[in-house]
C-alpha cells in the first residue's frame, strides 16, 4: 500500500472518530411504518451493504411492498417476517458525512411498550410515526408519554403514508393539532412535523415536490442538524464499578463517569462514608488523563488510602446528590405478574443493587388523557406514580437532570428477571414542610436561665451540622459524653425535613447536638441557622475534616473548645482518670 493510500485512510479514519453521534428510536402503533421507514432511510442514504440488499430483495419476493420491502432491513426474526411486525428491538448502525448514527427501531404492538421503552431510554431523539389514514392512535399516545418521561430532547412527529391520502396539507395539519393538543401537558422539548411517505421515500432524504405545502426539512436533514444533547448533567457522578488492586502499590476505582468532569486534583467525596480526598489520577489503557468526562471509562486514584467499594459514588462535596431511602418515582412496569404494594424487591441503580418495597402506589397515568386513575396495582405496559423505600440509601439526582443516576430496574429476586423501569422524581415541597414539621410548639417557654444550664451541664448549647460523616457524629458524641457533656445525634437519611426544628428543640434544653444529613440541603441547613441562631450554630465544612473519622472527631472537640462551647479535656491532668 503506497503512503498516499495509508495517509488517506488514516484521514478517514480520523474524521469518522471525531464525527459527533447521535441515537434515535422509532415509535408508534403497530403497522404505522417505522421499520420501512429505517429501510428506506438506510436505502436512500448508501447504509445498506450490497450483500444486505440482496438479501432483502430474494425475501420480498412475493411481497406487496414493491421490488424491495425495506422492514426486512430491520425486520431480521422469522416471526418478524412471516407476521409483518416488529417484536424485538432491532439496532443498526448508519453514516453521512456530517454524522454517525445508531437507531432503535422498536415494536409498536401494545404487548411490546417494554420493548419500545428499553430501546428509548439511551436516545436523543424520537421518531413518533403516525399514520396519515388512521390519526394519533392510543398506542401512538403511550409512545409520546414514554418519550417524555425519558426526557427524550427531541420528537419528529412523523406522519407517514401521505401517499394513500393523497399528499392532503389538511390532514397533515389536523394530525398536526391533534399530536399538540394531547402533549400540551407532556413538557416536550422540541418538536418537530413532517409530512412523507416511507415507502415513496417522499421527504425521507430529501424534500419531495409532491408536498410543496410543506417548508421544513427532510427527515436526515432534520436527524443532522438538531443540536445533541446527552443530558448526561453537570454534576461529577462516579458510581465505583470495581476496585482495581493488581499489586501492593496500585489502588484504583474503576468505572464509569455518569456525569459532569473529573479532574486530576479535583477534591471528592466519597458516598456514603462521607470521608473525602483528591484526586491522584486518571488512569486508562492509553495511559493517564489530566481530566476525564461522561461517559467515559476510567480508573480513578485517590491520594488518601479510604475505604471504597463496589456501588460507592465519588461527587464533589460542593454539589452533592440527594442520598436518602426514599424517592418517589414514575414506573413502566415490564412484567406479567402485576406489582403489588409491599412485595420486596431488588433495585439496581448505577452501579448499587439493595433489596426494597414499593411503599405506595400514588396512581396510575391514563394513555388517553394523562388522567391521574386510583389503582391498587400496576399491570404489564402500565404506567404508574410510586413510593419507594430501600434497606440502604442511594445516591441519586432526578431523571429530569441526570438521566444516568435518576434512572433504575426493579428486579424481582425470586427469577432475577427485571419487572419494571423508573424514572426518579423532582422532590415536591410538600405543605407540611412549608409549614414546619412542628409549627405551633412554642421553644421559649422554659424558666431555667442559660447560666443554670452551663453550670449544670458545663456547656453552652450547640448545634454541629455534619454532612454524610455519620459514624464521625457517633464517634463525637462518645467523645463529648465521656467529658460529661449532655449530648445526642440526630441522624437523617431519609431526607425527613425535621432536623431544623428537633436542632432548636434540642437547642432550647440546652443540649449539643450533633445533626449528620446525607445530603447536602443547603436550604434545610440555612433554616436550622436561621432557627436555632447563627451564634450556637456550626456548620462544618467536609473538606476540612480528615479522611480518618477518629481525627475528624478530634479537629470537631478542638474547635468547641476553641469557640469556648466546651470546657477543655482536662482528662487525666492531676492523676484524674488514671
Amino acid at each position: 500500500m503506497s503512503a498516499g493510500a495509508q495517509s488517506a485512510i488514516d484521514e478517514f479514519l480520523e474524521q469518522e472518530q471525531h464525527k459527533e453521534l447521535l441515537r434515535f428510536t422509532t415509535a408508534g402503533s403497530v403497522d404505522d411504518g417505522k421499520s420501512t421507514l429505517i429501510g428506506r432511510l438506510l436505502y436512500d442514504s448508501k447504509g445498506v451493504y450490497e450483500d444486505q440488499l440482496a438479501s432483502v430483495k430474494k425475501a420480498s419476493v412475493n411481497r406487496s411492498a414493491g421490488p424491495i420491502d425495506f422492514s426486512l432491513l430491520t425486520d431480521g426474526l422469522k416471526a418478524e417476517r412471516e407476521q409483518g411486525i416488529t417484536i424485538d428491538v432491532a439496532y443498526r448502525y448508519f453514516t453521512t458525512p456530517k454524522r454517525k448514527f445508531i437507531i432503535a427501531d422498536t415494536p409498536g404492538h401494545e404487548q411490546y411498550t417494554r420493548n419500545m421503552a428499553t430501546g428509548a431510554s439511551t436516545a436523543q431523539l424520537a421518531i413518533v410515526l403516525v399514520d396519515a389514514r388512521k390519526g394519533v392512535l392510543p398506542q401512538s399516545r403511550r409512545h409520546a408519554f414514554i418519550a417524555s418521561l425519558l426526557a427524550i430532547p427531541h420528537v419528529v412527529v412523523a406522519v407517514n403514508k401521505m401517499d394513500l391520502v393523497e399528499y392532503s396539507e389538511e390532514v397533515f395539519d389536523r394530525i398536526c393539532r391533534d399530536f399538540r393538543e394531547f402533549a400540551r401537558d407532556l413538557h416536550l422539548k422540541n418538536v418537530y412535523f413532517l409530512p412523507i411517505s416511507a415507502l415513496e421515500g417522499d421527504n425521507v432524504v430529501s424534500n419531495s415536490p409532491r408536498t410543496p405545502w410543506y417548508r421544513g426539512g427532510s427527515l436526515l436533514h432534520i436527524l443532522e442538524t438538531v443540536p445533541i444533547d446527552l443530558n448526561f448533567g453537570e454534576d461529577m457522578r462516579f458510581p465505583v464499578q470495581y476496585v482495581v488492586r493488581p499489586t501492593l502499590d496500585f489502588r484504583g476505582y474503576a468505572g464509569q463517569v455518569a456525569s459532569g468532569v473529573i479532574q486530576r486534583g479535583d477534591a471528592v467525596m466519597v458516598l456514603p462514608s462521607g470521608r473525602t480526598s483528591k484526586v491522584k489520577s486518571i488512569v486508562t489503557f492509553d495511559g493517564n488523563l489530566a481530566e476525564a468526562y461522561a461517559p467515559q471509562s476510567v480508573t480513578v486514584c485517590l491520594e488518601d488510602e479510604v475505604d471504597i467499594s463496589r456501588g460507592d459514588m465519588l461527587v464533589k462535596p460542593s454539589r452533592m446528590p440527594h442520598v436518602s431511602r426514599r424517592f418517589e418515582a414514575t414506573v413502566v412496569w415490564m412484567a406479567s405478574q402485576p406489582m403489588n404494594v409491599d412485595q420486596p424487591y431488588l433495585v439496581k441503580h448505577t452501579s448499587h443493587q439493595v433489596r426494597a418495597q414499593i411503599t405506595r402506589l400514588h396512581h396510575r397515568v391514563s394513555i388517553d388523557d394523562l388522567s391521574k386513575i386510583p389503582a391498587e396495582r400496576l399491570e404489564l405496559n402500565e404506567i404508574g406514580v410510586v413510593s419507594v423505600e430501600t434497606h440502604r440509601p442511594l445516591f441519586f439526582d432526578p431523571y429530569t437532570s441526570n438521566r444516568t443516576t435518576g434512572a433504575f430496574i426493579l428486579i424481582d429476586p425470586v427469577s432475577n428477571l427485571t419487572v419494571g423501569a423508573g424514572m426518579i422524581a423532582e422532590r415536591a415541597e410538600r405543605e407540611d414542610r412549608k409549614r414546619g414539621g412542628l409549627a405551633g410548639v412554642e421553644f421559649e417557654r422554659s424558666r431555667l436561665t442559660a447560666a443554670e444550664r452551663w453550670e449544670r451541664a458545663g456547656h453552652r448549647p450547640v448545634t454541629i451540622w455534619l454532612t454524610a460523616r455519620t459514624e464521625v457524629a457517633y464517634l463525637l458524641e462518645r467523645e463529648l459524653f465521656d467529658r460529661g457533656c449532655m449530648v445526642h445525634v440526630i441522624a437523617d437519611d431519609v431526607e425527613s425535613h425535621l432536623l431544623p426544628e428537633l436542632a432548636k428543640l434540642s437547642s432550647a434544653a440546652g443540649l449539643i447536638t450533633i445533626c449528620t444529613s446525607a445530603s447536602d440541603e443547603q436550604a434545610e441547613r440555612e433554616r436550622a441557622r436561621d432557627l436555632v441562631g447563627s451564634d450556637q450554630f456550626f456548620d462544618i465544612d467536609p473538606q476540612s475534616l480528615s479522611t480518618k473519622d477518629i481525627d475528624a472527631k478530634d479537629q470537631i472537640a478542638k474547635l468547641l473548645e476553641a469557640r469556648g462551647i466546651i470546657r477543655p479535656d482536662d482528662r487525666g491532668i492531676g492523676g484524674d482518670g488514671i
